[in-house]
C-alpha cells in the first residue's frame, strides 16, 4: 500500500519543532514519526551511503546544527522507533497503525457467499446480482467449480478462477486468496475474454499452480472412483502441504511469470479495504456437504468449503463479518458418474427429473438438457429436500440469510413471479417452513435464469 492509496502526504524528513508545529497549524492531520537509533547505528548507515559531495564524514555531518539537534524532535514526537530493533517493515506497521482506521477496530464490511448443499446450488447466479454492491470480490476454491451468469443477448458465462461477480460490477477489484488452487490456462483465459486490467485483479502470490501431472493422476485414480471432476485440485493441494522442502517442484503464482503483474500481498490489501470502509464479497465454492471434513467420506472434495473455511483460505478473518448468505436449491443435485451411471456421493432421498418435471410443469428434456455440470458435463443426480442437511449446514456456517434458488421448479408459473406475492402457494409455503426449521429469513428467491429472475427481500 502507497500513501497515494492512503490518502496521505509523506514529508521526509523536518528538522526543527518549530517546522512540525507550523504544519500542525496549517489544518492538516499530522502525525509525528520520529526514527531513532544509536550512534553507532547512524553512522554504519551514513558510510554506506554514495558519497557526498562536500566529502564529509558522519562526525562533521552530526555536528551541524539541525542534525545535531535532530534527537530533541524524539520528545515531541506522536511516534517514537528506535529503529534499531525494527526493519523497514516493523516501521511501517508501527506507523501505519496510527494514521489509519485499525481493521481490528473496523466496522464489518465483508459477506460471505457459501453453498449449502452439495454445489451447483447457483451461486454465481446470486454473487452476479448482488456484485453492484460491492468495492471488492473475492473467489478462493479452485477450477473445478463452475458458476454460470446470465449475460443479456449473449450466453451464459462459466466462471471457474474469477469472482462470479465481475461482469456484474466491471468497477471492482477482484481478488484470488492465498488458498485458492490455480489452473493457469483457466484464469488466463478468463482474464483475456473479459479484459481484465492489472490494476483491477489481485493475486496472492502463495496461491498453487496445478500442473499437467496433478491432472492425469486425478483423471486415472479419482475420476471413476468417486467422480472427481479431475481438475487436479486435490492433488495440487496435496503437493503444497507434502513439498516443503528445498527444491520442491511446487510452484506458487510468485513464481509465474504470466501473472507477476497481479501479484500482491492480499492480506496487507484487505486491511486497507477494512480501513476504508470498502465492502467486500468473498463467494464460496461448492458446497458444504462436500467439504472434506465435514461431507460423506470420500465422496467430498479436496477443501473445507464452510463459510470459516472460506475466509481463512482468503485470509480475512470472521470479526469482520457482516452477512453470511448460504445458498440452497429447492432440490439438490450431485454431478452422476458418468462410468458407472451412479451418483457420486450420497444424497438421502433420490428422484428422477421425471417426478420434477410433472410436478412443476417444466418439460423433461429442458431439465435434463440444462441439469449437467458446468465442469465435468456429466448429468445430475437429483433428490429430495433434505432438512437434515439443511440444519447441519445451519451448524456448520452460521448463516444470517438464505438464497433459495430454483424456485421454478416448484411450479413453472414463478418464472413470472417478479414480487414475493406472486409466488405459488406451495412455494410460499415451502420457504415459511425452511425459516422455521433455520430461524433466519429466506431473504432473495432465485426464480429463472434471466436478467431479472431474483426476488429481494433483504432488509440490509
Amino acid at each position: 500500500m502507497n500513501e497515494k492509496e492512503l490518502g496521505l502526504i509523506v514529508v521526509d524528513s523536518v528538522r526543527t519543532a518549530a517546522q512540525i508545529e507550523y504544519l500542525r497549524h496549517s489544518g492538516w492531520i499530522v502525525t509525528h514519526v520520529h526514527l531513532d537509533a544509536t550512534p553507532n547505528t547512524l553512522a554504519g548507515r551514513f558510510s554506506s551511503r554514495p558519497a557526498n559531495e562536500e566529502g564529509l564524514t558522519y562526525a562533521q555531518v552530526a555536528n551541524i546544527p539541525t542534525e545535531k539537534h535532530a534527537a530533541d524532535l524524539a520528545r515531541v514526537a506522536d511516534v517514537l522507533i528506535d529503529s534499531d530493533r525494527c526493519n523497514a517493515d516493523d516501521v511501517y506497521a508501527r506507523v501505519i497503525a496510527r494514521i489509519e482506521t485499525r481493521p481490528l477496530l473496523t466496522s464489518p464490511v465483508i459477506d460471505v457467499l457459501v453453498g449449502g448443499q452439495y454445489g451447483s446450488e447457483g451461486k454465481g447466479n446470486i454473487a452476479h446480482f448482488m456484485a453492484p454492491e460491492y468495492d471488492v470480490l473475492v473467489r478462493v476454491g479452485g477450477p473445478n467449480a463452475g458458476h454460470k451468469v446470465y449475460r443479456f443477448d449473449e450466453e451464459p458465462y462459466t466462471f471457474r478462477q474469477l469472482p462470479s461477480g465481475a461482469l456484474g460490477n466491471k468497477d471492482a477489484t477482484l481478488v484470488i486468496g492465498a488458498g485458492a488452487v490455480i489452473g493457469l490456462d483457466v484464469l488466463l483465459r478468463e482474464i483475456s475474454e473479459l479484459s481484465i486490467s492489472y490494476d483491477k485483479l489481485l493475486i496472492d502470490p502463495q496461491a498453487m499452480i496445478i500442473n499437467a501431472h496433478d491432472i492425469r493422476w486425478e483423471e486415472k485414480i479419482l475420476k471413476n472412483a468417486i467422480g472427481s471432476t479431475a481438475q487436479g485440485i486435490g492433488r495440487a493441494t496435496a503437493r503444497k502441504i507434502l513439498g516443503r522442502t528445498p527444491g520442491s517442484s511446487v510452484k506458487m503464482a510468485k513464481d509465474i511469470p504470466a501473472l507477476k503483474h497481479y501479484l500482491r500481498d492480499t492480506v496487507e490489501f484487505f486491511a486497507g479495504c477494512l480501513s476504508g470502509g470498502k465492502r467486500v464479497m468473498l463467494e464460496g465454492t461448492q458446497g458444504t456437504s462436500l467439504s472434506l471434513h465435514h461431507g460423506h467420506y470420500p465422496h467430498v472434495t479436496s477443501r473445507a468449503t464452510t463459510a470459516a473455511a472460506c475466509l481463512a483460505e482468503a485470509g480475512l478473518s470472521p470479526r469482520h463479518v457482516r452477512r453470511i448468505v448460504m445458498v440452497c436449491r429447492t432440490y439438490p443435485i450431485r454431478v452422476g458418474d458418468s462410468v458407472t451411471g451412479q451418483t457420486s456421493g450420497f444424497m438421502s432421498q433420490f428422484i428422477d427429473f421425471a417426478d420434477i418435471a410433472q410436478r412443476s410443469g417444466i418439460k423433461l428434456e429442458e431439465l435434463t438438457g440444462a441439469e449437467v455440470g458446468s465442469v465435468s458435463h456429466r448429468p445430475r443426480k437429483v433428490a429430495e429436500f433434505d432438512w437434515a442437511q439443511l440444519r447441519k449446514s445451519l451448524l456448520l456456517n452460521g448463516p444470517t440469510d438464505i438464497a433459495l434458488t430454483f424456485a421454478d421448479y416448484l411450479g413453472v408459473s414463478n418464472r413470472r413471479a417478479y414480487r414475493y406475492e406472486q409466488l405459488t402457494d406451495q412455494t410460499l409455503r415451502f420457504i415459511e417452513e425452511i425459516e422455521k426449521v433455520s430461524g433466519i429469513p429466506v431473504s432473495m428467491i432465485s426464480t429463472a435464469f434471466n436478467e431479472r429472475n431474483i426476488i429481494d427481500r433483504r432488509m440490509w
